[in-house]
């Protein structure tokens, strides 16, 4: 999907840093239209005059405030669900390798979903933890942050309730994984040239596109996901959902039934209007991060621009380079010494 791509430059920590702070940042600028995205959802009555007015009834009711609620929540689910994903993409991706370590895009896409589910797993209870921040009123809150969130629904309600709703995750990652690979078969038919010549423009609108459909093609499993994550009989008016329900098929019915099939499309509005800003900046600040850290591997002249280190080899990893250099710097010395010993 629209991912960053991988540079070998860079060390294992650096880029773990470089997606880590552009996620971070790329999420806090669109907090406002993710709380708008929940709230919708979920079937608050914040967001059941359009998608606008959403933003002025948050703003009255709860103020600026309002629209950065679970975002701490989400913020600390990245480096986990980044870890976890991309250690358990590169293992399924290792034992679906050919002979000549070749995968197909295919199989590179279910390995992504895959690796998503196990992410997924293991960062839940934060989603949830963050849909339960959003949905509450911050001027009168049910829960004081995200640690006393998740120990008071853990308390209250049990360690399922931190999981409600995560089977529509697995479900969802079908057609997700669907609608990423019948967008990227027909890229090359798009841009009428192979992907290897693809511009860093052309990625973010791939990017984009791939996301926006394959966000569509799953979007009503993570509404009833939402709404089961939302729903709780100890909280006012039952966590705020706008229908009642005993569990992932009844909610299905119960939304069909009451708010009809689109219903299980609310809030797709802004989930669109957020990918592009959402990838842009994602991208941007990465790029941002990736050249501040290949100046300090050697590979670049400057922190500011793409500008090549002269008579460095960029197949080098960072390490390679810096053996390189210390032999360099080593052999220079000694034929210093030899010079200054035959002086004497």
């Amino acid at each position: 999907m629209a991912s960053v791509k991988k540079d070998n430059r860079l060390t294992s920590s650096q880029s773990f840093m470089c997606v880590g702070f552009s996620g971070l940042f790329s999420k806090t600028a669109t907090s406002p239209l993710e709380v708008v995205k929940i709230k919708s959802q979920v079937g608050t009555f914040h967001c059941k005059r359009g998608f606008w007015q959403s933003f002025l009834l948050i703003y009255r009711n709860e103020g600026l405030r309002g629209f950065w609620k679970g975002n701490l929540a989400s913020c600390i689910r990245l480096f986990p669900y980044t870890a976890v994903h991309l250690t358990t993409y590169r293992k399924i991706v290792h034992h679906q390798m050919d002979e000549l370590g070749f995968v197909s895009q295919w199989r590179a896409i279910f390995a992504g979903g895959l690796a998503g589910v196990a992410a997924a797993l293991v960062t839940y209870p934060l989603e949830v933890a963050e849909t339960r921040l959003v949905v509450q009123n911050c001027r009168q809150p049910t829960y004081h942050g995200v640690i006393h969130c998740i120990s008071k629904i853990y308390g209250n309600e049990g360690l399922l309730a931190l999981y409600r709703g995560f089977s529509l995750t697995v479900l969802g990652a079908f057609p997700f994984s669907v609608g990423c690979y019948a967008v990227y078969m027909n890229l090359d038919k798009l841009w009428q040239e192979p992907p290897f010549r693809f511009t860093p423009l052309q990625n973010f609108i791939n990017g984009c596109v791939a996301a926006g459909v394959a966000q569509t093609l799953s979007y009503p499993f993570e509404t009833v996901k939402r709404k089961m994550q939302a729903q709780s009989a100890r909280l006012p008016h039952l966590g705020g959902v706008h229908v009642h329900f005993t569990g992932m098929v009844d909610c299905f019915i119960q939304v069909v039934k009451n708010k009809g099939v689109l219903s299980l499309w609310n809030g797709l509005t802004a989930n669109t209007v957020k990918i592009v800003p959402y990838f842009g900046l994602l991208f941007t600040c990465f790029e941002m991060c990736k050249q501040v850290c290949l100046y300090r591997n050697g590979f670049i002249v400057s922190p500011l621009s793409y500008q090549l280190t002269p008579g460095v080899d960029q197949s080098l990893g960072p390490y390679e380079l810096q053996e390189v250099k210390r032999y360099l710097k080593n052999r220079s010395f000694r034929s210093e010494s030899s010079s200054l010993g035959n002086r004497w």
